[in-house]
């Protein structure tokens, strides 16, 4: 049974008109209104407290900053800092509303036109209506917020390193369908379940685009044949040989010197399985690598630990600046593929341990004062028992590289409680068009500053 509507302070489909503040760590425009007496009062029956407020960097309210009586937080997708616009609330939560943009009555002076004609239904990009510098501006502004809102600090954050490619960067796509229905695609904006048919993704490579109509056409086709039971998720991965489907192919992925480093020098080649976790913007990894390298090396070790190797992306791409690397990795699968990269690029000073997710540290025979580490975790973030595994081995320095700086935030917070200081954020654009972002924090054993 559908749940129903709570229609305080707004009735469903109510169309209101808002100027829109600021932008959320989920891409939203954030505007607030005033409520009619009567709508308020409803709003906050039995309390005279002022209503919460919603962080620009949160996708929730926060309870920080609160604006004055008689406003109320209204998130709009697809709108932008500074615009003035009509939307339609589709819900209301405790504290703030969602609403669909109906209209843009005032543009912002950073609107420009979407380059896919899907932008604002398809859920993958919530950026291609903004000018690429104001792009990068935002996200830097979004990373400083939640340094400030969410461990506690007010520190410098260094000018987001964009993409050389704005679109046409993307190495890999996962388009899904529905069984019995022909659209082969992402996911509607703000839905959980429904596909928008994409027959291009302009943010994907053009290789990947090359092979995405001959991919839905056999898949359409059997589709049509009855062919599916159940719904599915397709791969296309595009590497050193070319474009692949299969998630079990073996590929080469291959990061070139950085730009402004030895370009005499050979690529990296790495091998890893098609459906293997890797970077999908290949284009900016030879800055990407290079600068975690240098932050590291700069720390003065002698010794490196990589503690979610992978295939060995920053354990190799940093091993000529160290007398001694490990990559620990607790997928036995990436471990054989590091060892033979590490073998395959001639790197003779790196090894790999496949580690124990209780003992992950066990077997290095590093100093921990002469040692750095690098740690790239999953999205959600270090866990505990992770963090203190870490803070016991006690490294000199930690360089933290994040795809989600919310939960990097969140554990900062340990790192400086654990006595390391904060020396460097420096954010890197490996999504442009979208809201997500790659940071990448540099921690070295020392007074925290509070």
């Amino acid at each position: 049974m559908a749940r129903k509507f709570n229609d305080h302070p707004f009735a469903y489909h109510a169309e209101i008109e808002l100027e829109i503040s600021t932008l959320t760590n989920r891409g939203h425009g954030l505007g607030r209104v005033e409520l009619p007496a009567a709508a308020e009062a409803a709003t906050v029956t039995g309390s005279d407290a002022r209503l919460p407020a919603v962080s620009p960097v949160c996708a929730e309210p926060a309870g920080l900053d609160a604006p004055a009586p008689r406003q109320w937080v209204v998130m709009v997708p697809f709108c932008l800092p500074g615009e003035r616009v009509r939307a339609r609330v589709f819900r209301n939560h405790k504290n703030y509303s969602e609403a669909d943009l109906v209209e843009v009555l005032r543009a912002s002076p950073h609107r420009v036109e979407p380059r896919c004609g899907l932008f604002g239904e398809c859920g993958g990009c919530q950026y291609q209506h903004l000018d690429y510098a104001e792009q990068l501006a935002w996200k830097r502004r979004q990373v400083e917020e939640l340094l400030l809102h969410m461990a506690g600090i007010a520190h410098p954050v260094a000018p987001v390193i964009g993409s050389p490619r704005q679109f046409g960067y993307r190495s890999k796509i996962t388009p899904h369908f529905k069984a019995g229905r022909p659209n082969i695609g992402f996911l509607r904006q703000g839905t959980r379940f429904e596909v928008v048919d994409v027959p291009q993704c302009h943010i994907a490579t053009p290789e990947i685009n090359a092979r995405l109509g001959e991919v839905r056409g056999e898949v359409q086709a059997r589709l049509a044949r009855g062919e599916y039971r159940r719904d599915a998720t397709l791969l296309l991965r595009h590497a050193a040989e070319g474009v692949t489907t299969d998630y079990e192919a073996v590929i080469t992925e291959e990061i070139a010197p950085a730009a402004d480093g030895d370009e005499a020098a050979a690529p990296l080649k790495l091998r890893f399985l098609a459906r293997d976790f890797f970077q999908n913007n290949p284009f900016i990894l030879p800055a990407f690598t290079r600068y975690v390298r240098e932050q590291a090396a700069s720390s003065g070790a002698r010794f490196l630990v990589d503690a979610y190797c992978g295939s060995g992306l920053f354990a190799l791409s940093a091993a000529p600046a160290f007398e001694r690397v490990a990559g620990v990795e607790i997928s036995a699968t990436s471990i054989c593929f590091a060892e033979q990269n590490a073998a395959a690029n001639g790197i003779a000073n790196a090894r790999f341990l496949a580690g124990d997710a209780s003992a992950i540290f066990a077997g290095l025979d590093f100093a921990p004062a002469e040692t750095a580490v690098i740690i790239d975790p999953p999205r959600r973030g270090c866990d505990e028992a992770f963090l203190r595994q870490l803070f016991a081995f006690d490294p000199r320095a930690v360089v933290y590289v994040s795809c989600d700086p919310a939960t990097q935030m969140r554990d900062l917070r340990h790192f400086l409680d654990a006595g390391y200081t904060l020396s460097a954020v420096q954010p890197f654009d490996l999504f442009p068009q979208t809201r997500h972002l790659e940071c990448v924090i540099t921690l070295r054993r020392g007074n925290a500053t509070r």
